[in-house]
């Protein structure tokens, strides 16, 4: 029987299968962070039950935490209270955690790459909607809610359906300056936010071959934004070379081994998915969002569209924009590079190489966050914060700032943000916020120009 990518990996972590029913399914790696995980660790500890692999599982503090002063004790009373809870518990039953002032801090979807703790051929959960991320490695990687992490403390396993597979293909060739970002912000934009319900993507083709790991990651992260489970990349060899040298990658033979395994992942020639979509890389341009939900985006270059229903008028409404407007032109105070999207080194490799020898413009105020601790290494090891700091952007610490308004960094009430983040719902950035999500380039350019720009003008 030929297999999907999909199919291969979840069928290999079935411990129980039953007839017309839920599979048991063996989780591999267990990724927990201050926000989610403290309820689950009170109920394990009121009902008696021990947390059953420990070695599996991977903390840190990233949610909401300060991005200044990180050095300092923790001002905000509720942000060091969920700081000291996730110490104390991780203490307490022998987890792993990389908190703030560790050299291997950072967003949960960010670390986990860039240690090597993620691979290929996985299962891996996180009480966090984007941990569809990890999927770029070929993983089935999902967010839970805390009764099922939970589940996960007390089994390593959960009780879930399989879901149906989709596969998206996106050939051709993309036109010069043209991001993964704005790959899947226009696939999105095609499909609508429930088009991915109760299905897990596999993207395919030419386009998603030809990118980074960094890129599929942006794509991968977005999976959850169209209604998916997750999504998936098969792994090759741009995927392998990633791996190798990781700190918790396998090592010497052990990873020749694993490679020869990752090897079979690839879905098999011929092999059946329950729904499938095309597109050709040309017709993508540069996207940005002008709604109050991702699926609400179009090419910088075209107008809001003119709809017809309630949701639409009130995300306008919201939004202060009106049917047949063009962006261009319009003035943006805020911009912010980060998140789990768009915080990576080629992230701001991207919007460096675009900022340097400029300024940004006097009404703007513009925020680097870098992933991790590690990113922001490699930033100043590159001397990207002489470029970032220069030009009068604001270099921050990592953690996941301004993508949602649940620490310190957040929009003001009314105010326009060009964001690379992966959300633009009504006061996600703060209340009364209004979001505009954007490729790191196209947040850089907006930094410099002060407005919206058609960058191929």
């Amino acid at each position: 029987m030929k297999k999907t990518l999909f199919d291969k990996v979840w069928d290999s972590h079935v411990v129980e299968r039953s007839e017309n029913g839920p599979d048991i399914l063996y989780i591999d790696k267990h990724l927990i962070h201050e926000v989610t995980s403290p309820q689950a660790f009170n109920e394990l500890e009121e009902r008696g039950i021990p947390v059953f692999r420990p070695d599996q599982i991977v903390a840190t503090a990233d949610h909401n935490v300060p991005t200044q002063n990180q050095h300092l004790p923790i001002k905000d009373a509720l942000s060091r209270k969920q700081v000291n809870q996730l110490t104390i518990n991780c203490e307490k039953n022998g987890i792993t955690l990389y908190g703030l002032g560790h050299e291997y801090q950072g967003i949960v979807h960010v670390i986990g790459p860039e240690l090597g703790i993620t691979q290929p051929g996985m299962t891996m959960v996180c009480g966090d909607s984007h941990t569809s991320t990890h999927g770029a490695f070929g993983s089935i990687a999902f967010g839970i809610g805390t009764s099922q992490v939970a589940q996960v403390f007390a089994s390593q396993c959960l009780l879930l359906s399989k879901p149906k597979s989709m596969r998206i293909t996106v050939n051709g060739t993309l036109k010069k300056t043209i991001q993964p970002k704005d790959v899947i912000l226009y696939i999105i934009s095609k499909l609508g936010t429930d088009s991915g319900t109760g299905y897990f993507v596999e993207y395919a083709g030419d386009v998603f071959e030809n990118m980074t790991m960094e890129g599929r990651m942006t794509v991968c992260n977005m999976s959850i934004e169209m209604g998916a489970r997750g999504g998936m990349i098969a792994p090759d060899q741009t995927t392998f070379d990633y791996v190798q040298g990781k700190e918790f990658a396998p090592k010497g033979s052990d990873f020749d081994k694993k490679v020869a395994y990752w090897k079979t992942l690839p879905t098999d020639e011929g092999a059946s998915f329950d729904a499938e979509f095309e597109f050709d890389a040309a017709d993508i341009g540069h996207m940005i969002t002008y709604g109050t939900n991702p699926g609400m985006g179009m090419k910088v270059t075209e107008t809001i569209p003119s709809l017809q229903n309630d949701s639409f008028e009130k995300s306008l409404e919201y939004m202060g924009f009106n049917k047949g407007e063009s962006l261009i032109n319009k003035p943006i105070n805020y911009v912010f590079i980060g998140s789990c999207t768009n915080s990576r080194i080629e992230d701001f490799r991207i919007a460096a190489a675009y900022i340097k020898g400029k300024q940004k413009a006097e009404n703007e105020h513009a925020l680097i966050v870098p992933g991790s601790q590690q990113v922001d290494a490699q930033i100043r090891k590159e001397g990207l914060d002489k470029v970032f700091e220069n030009a009068g952007f604001e270099l921050r610490q990592a953690g996941c700032s301004a993508c949602l308004a649940m620490n310190d960094d957040k929009i003001p009430q009314g105010e326009y943000c060009v964001s690379t983040s992966n959300r633009n719902f009504e006061g996600r950035q703060g209340p009364g916020a209004r979001t505009l999500l954007a490729s790191p380039l196209m947040a850089a350019a907006t930094a410099v120009a002060g407005k919206i720009i058609d960058l191929n003008s």
